[in-house]
Order: structure tokens, then C-alpha cells, then sequence
């Protein structure tokens, strides 16, 4: 699962972030420590601590002192949201700026959006295709 295309640290992040945005880890659930991060991906465990550490920082895990860690009351809508901001800058900015070049109004844009996708009012998302 691990490999070269970034930081471990940060696939480890994202990991834990996956679990707990897919509700594998439910809030106020004991993530796994580093050290069985570290047996488990055969890392160091101050590897592990800072992938760990970084979703502390951002408020996704806190500490319960000679426990371990636990997944925050709300980290779910966090990620949530998160994802949402990040889908926007990747995706929908660089869309919309390239459909202005092109003179692609928003109408348009829509239009193109429904015909490949279209939205299934019933789940408030897209339907599969």
C-alpha cells in the first residue's frame, strides 16, 4: 500500500483519513498506534507519529493521555468538507477557467455536465452510469 509517490507520512494520513471518512473509524474510535502502523507498513514509527500528528494538528484525532489516539467528535463532516474545497480547486476552477477561454458559458457548461452525468436528484449527487 505504501510507495514512492509521496511522503509515507502523508499516505499514512490519508489512510486514517480514508477510515474515518468511509466510517470504517467512527468518532471517538482508537486509531491504531504507531507502533502497529510501523509493524504493520514496516516504517519507523516516528513516521508513522507524524502522519499521525498531522491530523491532530488539524483536528481529525486527539490524544487521551496513556491511551492512544481517537477520531474527533465531527472529523467526518471535516474531511467532508476538506474534500469538498479540494475537488473544487482541482477540478471545478480549472474547468470553469478553461470553459472561459474556450467561450463556454455557464449554461453551456451545465449542459455538457448533465449530458455526461446526470445528476439523480434522489441521492443529491451523481448517478451512476
Amino acid at each position: 500500500m505504501i510507495d514512492d509517490s509521496k511522503p509515507i507520512f502523508m499516505q499514512i494520513a490519508e489512510l486514517i483519513e480514508n477510515d474515518i471518512f468511509s466510517g470504517v473509524l467512527a468518532e471517538e474510535a482508537q486509531v491504531p498506534s504507531t507502533n502497529e502502523f510501523a509493524a504493520f507498513y514496516r516504517i519507523n514509527p516516528a513516521t508513522a507519529a507524524k502522519g499521525i500528528n498531522k491530523l491532530v494538528e488539524e483536528g481529525l484525532l486527539y490524544k487521551k493521555r496513556g491511551i492512544g489516539m481517537f477520531v474527533a467528535q465531527g472529523a467526518p463532516e471535516r474531511l467532508r468538507q476538506k474534500r469538498r474545497q479540494k475537488f473544487h480547486d482541482l477540478y471545478v476552477q480549472p474547468l470553469a477557467t478553461e470553459a472561459g477561454k474556450l467561450g463556454i458559458g455557464v449554461e453551456e457548461l451545465m449542459d455538457m455536465i448533465k449530458s455526461a452525468h446526470p445528476l439523480d436528484p434522489s441521492h443529491g449527487g451523481m448517478s451512476d452510469v
